[in-house]
This record gives structure tokens, sequence and C-alpha cells, in this order.
């Protein structure tokens, strides 16, 4: 046992913790969490257009007329359909927050080029007509949504570094000191905010030159294409489950830094769902956000069995007020308490469950939606807090399968961990009893 805290100690923090300071991964982070209230938001409209109550359809037409589905979804369009322009500004404000420069300028710096990156042409289908045209002067929203969420967090990215080292190097306007602060910092942006958005001019005025004919389809056929396809697997998906509870072992909260990475890949999938929700079409994606979540009943490691065997089963005083303690919480998806508590990190004997238990009800519930046994995630974003059973019921778009399978996920949970809890519950209740032996010593 003391071999491997000696490895994840010497080897796995030092790299861990590399991957937890990154400036680019932490600002896509908060930046797509910038989404969520809005997403959320549109998920309740998303949920009452389609409650599933028998004649629930019928009653709403009575009393509001045959569009009341139509007008209780125009929330969801300014909610989910501009997720990437928000996304957008939010990454390359944090981006700015964390080299301390002007946070405000940046972002208004991203959003322009990030239209500027983008055609504003929209399909339109002209009465009695076969085929669609392009109309010119409107702004596509399946860009500003989920399709454009890699292409928003590029130029953010770019926008930002640009606006840094032009700062950096003071090829700035100065204003006099006399000047109101909020004057001088526009000011500021002037120059990096003309070399961006010339830049930015220039690469579509290139691209539309080659083949791709926009920026947004040369970034998805060359990066958004490949990490879909990782993310869209299973072997894709548990690798990351893998590398986040790896993390969380040793202090750090995996699942936030590999958002920074796979949040994108997962909201697009789940925007693709929920359009195809709403239309009444085969849901076409399995590993969304609210899989991820789903699959982790009670919170990283699926610790929603551990904390009902803390409270039915543990004879040692130490676990039991812990898991009296970690109950509330538990059952709304958080286990910081459970984690650093037990503790899980740096526990050699409760990380094997810990990684264990989420990679086999992520390959679980992956194979039960796939053979159509369980409804996929319908697109609906729901707090991550909701309490289990009932969360697996909402994000299914209420298909009475996912609660199932979110009840299936617990009893998995419940028989991985139970051998491991017992070993270590033992050792605890030695432990207060004042004997140990010497390998339990080790492992405390």
């Amino acid at each position: 046992m003391s071999k491997v805290n000696t490895f994840l100690e010497n080897k796995v923090m030092p790299v861990a913790g590399k991957v937890a300071g990154q400036r680019h991964l932490n600002a896509l982070r908060d930046g797509i969490i910038l989404t969520m209230p809005l997403i959320i938001v549109g998920s309740l409209f998303l949920i009452l257009a389609f409650l599933p109550i028998p004649g629930y359809a019928d009653f709403m037409a009575g009393v509001f007329g045959d569009q009341w589905m139509s007008k209780l979804l125009y929330p969801v369009g300014v909610t989910f359909d501009i997720m990437a322009l928000i996304a957008c500004f939010g990454i390359a404000y944090r981006l700015a927050e964390r080299y301390g420069i002007d946070a405000l300028s940046s972002g208004a710096i991203a959003i322009s080029s990030f239209l500027l990156a983008t055609p504003f042409q929209i399909s339109f289908t002209p009465e009695g007509a076969a085929e669609a045209v392009q109309v010119g002067g409107g702004i596509p929203l399946a860009l500003m949504g989920s399709q454009g969420l890699f292409v928003g967090m590029l130029i953010a990215i770019f926008s930002t570094e640009i606006y840094r080292y032009i700062v950096s190097k003071d090829i700035v306007i100065k204003m006099p000191d006399g000047v109101p602060p909020a004057v001088a910092k526009s000011f500021v942006a002037l120059i990096p905010g003309f070399v961006v958005i010339s830049s930015i001019w220039i690469l579509r005025i290139f691209v539309e030159m080659i083949s791709f004919g926009s920026i947004h389809a040369l970034v998805t056929q060359i990066v958004g294409a490949p990490l879909t396809l990782v993310g869209g697997s299973l072997i894709g998906n548990l690798f990351v489950v893998f590398f986040a509870m790896l993390l969380w072992s040793v202090g750090l909260h995996g699942m936030n830094i590999v958002s920074g990475v796979m949040a994108p890949i997962w909201m697009g999938a789940m925007d693709e769902n929920r359009i195809a929700f709403q239309a009444g079409e085969e849901l076409p994606n399995i590993f969304t956000t609210q899989f991820i979540e789903m699959m982790n009943v009670g919170g990283s490691g699926a610790t929603f069995a551990l904390v009902i065997m803390m409270l039915l089963w543990a004879r040692s005083q130490q676990i039991k007020q812990l898991g009296r303690l970690a109950a509330g919480p538990g059952a709304f998806n958080i286990n910081e308490p459970i984690i650093f508590g037990m503790p899980i990190v740096m526990n050699p004997l409760l990380i094997i469950p810990f990684i264990i238990t989420p990679l086999v009800t992520v390959i679980v519930t992956y194979f039960a939606m796939s053979l159509g046994i369980v409804a996929k995630p319908a697109g609906i974003a729901v707090p991550w807090t909701t309490p289990p059973i009932l969360h697996g019921y909402l994000i299914t778009g209420g298909n009475i399968s996912g609660a199932i399978m979110q009840a299936v996920n617990i009893l998995i949970a419940f028989a991985i961990w139970f051998p491991f809890f017992k070993i270590f519950d033992k050792q605890k209740v030695r432990e207060e009893g004042g004997v140990s032996t010497p390998d339990e010593k080790k492992v405390g």
C-alpha cells in the first residue's frame, strides 16, 4: 500500500497539479460554465413542453391554442441557440482575468471576432420552391449554438492571447491621467482589437478561397470531428472517466479539469439530442453531460451507495458519524465530505472502488442505451444536484427507464463498494479500540 501512495505522490500528483493549473483549460471550463444557468432555464421550458402526462398536450391546446408549444419553446431558442456566443465571451473573459488584463474588453473583442468568422447567411425555402436558397444578412442560429462551440473556444483563446501579447509589449494608446479609467481602458483595447479583428478577417477571406468555404467548416472538419469521434465513443469516455477519478484520488477536482476539454463535446451532443427530441426524432447520441452525471450517482466515484452503507452497516463510530454528515449532501450529488473525510484521497484501499465503479456504470449504462433498453439523454439539462432517480427520470425526457437505470447503477455501486467498505470499517473499529496491525497502520 505504501508503494501505491509513493507512486501517487511522486508520479501522478506533479502531473495532475500541472494539468489542474493550466490556465487555458481552466478558462475553457469556467467560460462554458457561464452557459449552464441559461441552458438549465431553457431545459425547464423544454420539460414543460413535453411533460409525459396523458392528455397534457390536448389540455394545453384547449387553453392556449394550437401554437402553445412553439410559444412555450421561445426561451429554449434564446438559451440553447446562443451557447457558443456566451461561451466565447466567457472563455475570453476568464482567460483575461488570469492574465490580469482588461477582461471586459477581451470578451467584447472575442465576440466581435467570432461573429466576423461566421458567414451571415441562412437557408430559406420560398413558398412553392423545391430547394432552399442562401439568404444574406441573417445570423445563422445553428452556428451560434452547439455547432459553433469549437470556433468560439479557439477564437476566444486566440484573441485573448493576442490582446495579452500586445499589452505586455506596451503597444497601446495611452491617455492622459485625467481621463476616466473606463475611457482609458477602451483606448488600450484599440490596437489589440484592430490586430485581432484584422487577423480573423484575413483568415476568413483565405478560407473562403479554398474548399472549406468558412472558418466554421474548417474547424469542424479538422478539430471538431476527431474530438467528437473520441468523445462519442465508449473507449474515449472510459479513458476520460478513469483520468478524472485518478485526479480526484490525489485531491484534485477531476471532473472540473477534464470538462475543460470534454464539455464542448458533451454539450454539442446534448444539443443535438435536444433538437431531435423537440422534433420527435431518434436521439443520435448517448454520451452527453447528463450521461456522465447519470452514471456517477452521488457524485464522482458513484459514492451514493457508500453513504447508504455508512449509515446502515458501519460499526466504526467515526464512519457512522461521517455517514450522517454526508447523507444530506450525498443525496444531492455532493460528495466532498466523503472524498476528503473518509478519506478516499491518497487511500489506496478506497481508490480501487472509487475508480472501478464509475467505469462499470459507464459500460452498463452505455450498452443499456445502445440496445434500446434505456432511453438516451433527451438533451435536457437539469441541475447536477438533482437527487438520484429523479435525475435519471428528468434527463431522459420523463422516461421511467432513466430512473430505473440510476437505481441499477446504485446497486452496481453497492456491490463493488461493499467489500472494500467492510475492510475499511474493520480497520477503523480496531483503531478506535486501540488495536491495529502493522499492515493496517500502513493503509491508514
